[in-house]
C-alpha cells in the first residue's frame, strides 16, 4: 500500500483523506517537515493559496517541501494547490509565492467568485472516456503550458477560449476542479497508480 500525505493546513484534508483510503492507500497528515518523510505522494488540497502559503511559511514547511517536489515526490494540487504548484500566477497578490513544481501559468479566480461556481462534465482520456463531474469552485485555469507538460482535460470558456483544467508533468498533477467532492475516484486512482 502506498502511503499518501495531504498537506493539512487548511482546504480540503478530510475529503482528500477519503478518496486515499477508498484507493487502497494510506493518508498522512503533513504539517512539519518531518511529516515529509517515507511518502510516495503529497496531495495539496483546494482552500485558499494565499492562506495556505503564509501557513507553509509559519510552519517552516515552505523550504523542506520545495527541496522535496525538486527531489521528485509526485504530487497532486487541487485548485489552490494548482495555485501553489505553478512556476507563474496572473492575480496573485503582489506577495504570493509559489512552489514552482510544474511549468504553468495559472490564472486565479478565473471563472469568477464563489458564486460563479459551477460543475462541468469533462472529458479525461488519459483515465478513460466516460465523463468526469468537476467541480469548479473560484477556480483557477491554465493561462500558458510549458514544454514538458501535457493537458489532460480542457475547458472552453464562454468567450470560446480554450484552457487546460487538468495537466501533468513526471511528478506533478494537478487540476482546476474538486475531485475529492465528488465521490469518484478516478483522478486520485491515476495520480496513485501512474504518477506515484
Amino acid at each position: 500500500m502506498k502511503k499518501i500525505g495531504v498537506l493539512a493546513l487548511q482546504g480540503d484534508v478530510r475529503e482528500h483523506f477519503f478518496a486515499i483510503e477508498n484507493c487502497e492507500s494510506i493518508p498522512s497528515e503533513v504539517k512539519r517537515p518531518t511529516d515529509l518523510q517515507n511518502l510516495d505522494g503529497l496531495i495539496i488540497p483546494g482552500g485558499e493559496s494565499t492562506t495556505i502559503a503564509k501557513l507553509l511559511r509559519i510552519f517552516d514547511l515552505f523550504e523542506p517541501l520545495q527541496k522535496t517536489l525538486k527531489n521528485g515526490l509526485p504530487v497532486y494540487g487541487s485548485c489552490a494547490g494548482m495555485i501553489l504548484l505553478a512556476n507563474k500566477i496572473i492575480d496573485g497578490t503582489s506577495d504570493q509565492e509559489t512552489l514552482g513544481a510544474i511549468d504553468i501559468t495559472v490564472k486565479r479566480n478565473a471563472f469568477g467568485r464563489q458564486v460563479d461556481s459551477f460543475e462541468q462534465e469533462l472529458i479525461i482520456p488519459a483515465i478513460d472516456n466516460n465523463p468526469f463531474n468537476a467541480i469548479f469552485i473560484r477556480a483557477p485555469w491554465v493561462e500558458e503550458i510549458g514544454a514538458d507538460v501535457q493537458s489532460l482535460a480542457d475547458l472552453t470558456t464562454s468567450s470560446g477560449k480554450v484552457h487546460s483544467v487538468l495537466a501533468r508533468n513526471k511528478t506533478v498533477l494537478v487540476s482546476s476542479f474538486h475531485p475529492e467532492l465528488t465521490g469518484d475516484l478516478r483522478v486520485h486512482r491515476y495520480f496513485i497508480d501512474k504518477i506515484c
